[in-house]
């Protein structure tokens, strides 16, 4: 699988955008795949492991020579989950790339087995996720 996604990275022109949604997991990176990224955004929700784990991720990410690593707080509830992200983040010299709200209309996506895109495109999530692309692609 590794290998396949190294392939596709690698062979698409310099001018293409390809957004890749890999595990939740550090063996993407210490295979390889992260060589041939432009950057790393690194999903976290408002709680310590997965702040802690989003912190690791940034580090391996930059050890490996990711010039552009970001945080993305996720399943924002309210303003103590994001100041949670936003105090972590700024301890730790971690630039904030985007806010995804909590929202319902994804769980409802997922029961009904389609993406949240063609769910409720005008959801709050689906309209952050967009911004979230554009200004993470606009910067590159």
């Amino acid at each position: 699988m590794h290998a396949t996604v190294r392939s596709v990275i690698e062979t698409a022109p310099a001018e293409d955008v390809c957004i890749l949604d890999t595990e939740a997991s550090p063996e993407h990176l210490s295979r390889g795949t992260a060589r041939y990224a432009d950057g790393l955004l690194a999903v976290v929700e408002p709680y310590f492991k997965s702040l802690e784990t989003g912190r690791r991720m940034a580090a391996l990410a930059n050890d490996l020579g990711l010039e552009r690593v970001s945080l993305v707080a996720n399943k924002i509830r309210d303003e103590r989950d994001l100041a949670a992200v936003t105090e972590f983040a700024a301890q730790h010299r971690l630039e904030l790339a985007g806010v995804i709200p909590f929202d319902d209309q994804l769980s409802g996506a997922e029961r009904a087995g389609v993406a949240p895109l063609d769910f409720d495109p005008d959801s709050p999530a689906v309209e952050a996720i967009g911004k979230l692309g554009r200004d993470f692609v606009g910067t590159r």
